[in-house]
């Protein structure tokens, strides 16, 4: 799959921490650990094109001009409720960042989402937004997601996710003309309970020590 709109962070020790995720035998605390880790190393990724300004900067030796994030802070809106094991990476990256929270649950049958929570940062309408979520399976709850934080009045966001399924790519990318998609990996497909395969597993469950 190809498209200006997906960002694959394949850097060697992204593949490597991934290899850790994904076995079934990592404990909770390092699974944990290992979202965090490769959140900040997507967040590098897509903080990429923030927009800069220059500051005069007074050294030990002489004053000089550097560069700043210019703007508003960004807004991370994890999906909840694995969403949340991303937020202290991207946080570590950008401490100044505000956080708001979208709970959505997937029915067992239907597979399809539903809103439950939402509670965002004021102004939000006047930010760039990354939604975060460990898995884009079918792409459900990311094109929920986006279109809620569309009818805020967000323009610029992003989704953040650690393992992609092409069937969530191309849903979240045919239901957004401009949204931009940062992944881990592309996996091979889903499987007949929507679950990615090879995947995680269900991340949620693993985050948080649930069955």
């Amino acid at each position: 799959m190809t498209s200006d709109r997906v960002v694959v962070v394949d850097h060697p020790m992204v593949q490597h921490k991934l290899s850790k995720l994904r076995n079934k035998n990592t404990s909770s605390k390092d699974f944990r650990e290992l979202v965090k880790e490769l959140a900040m190393f997507e967040g590098y990724e897509a903080t990429r094109n923030l927009a800069l300004e220059d500051v005069q900067v007074e050294t030990p030796i002489c004053e000089t001009t550097c560069k700043q994030v210019a703007g508003k802070k960004m807004v991370i809106v994890p999906i909840l409720r694995a969403g949340l094991g991303m937020v202290e990476g991207i946080q570590e990256l950008m401490p100044s960042t505000f956080v708001g929270h979208l709970g959505m649950y997937r029915d067992p049958v239907t597979h399809e989402p539903h809103e439950y929570y939402a509670k965002l940062p004021d102004s939000i309408d006047q930010r760039e937004v990354m939604v975060v979520d460990p898995m884009l399976a079918t792409g459900g709850s990311a094109v929920a997601a986006i279109q809620y934080l569309r009818k805020q009045g967000v323009k610029t966001i992003k989704l953040v996710v650690l393992v992609a399924a092409p069937e969530g790519i191309e849903a979240v990318l045919k239901a957004d003309p401009e949204v931009e998609i940062y992944t881990c990996a592309i996996d091979e497909g889903l499987n007949d309970h929507a679950y990615i395969i090879p995947g995680l597993g269900d991340a949620g469950d693993r985050i948080f020590g649930t069955k």
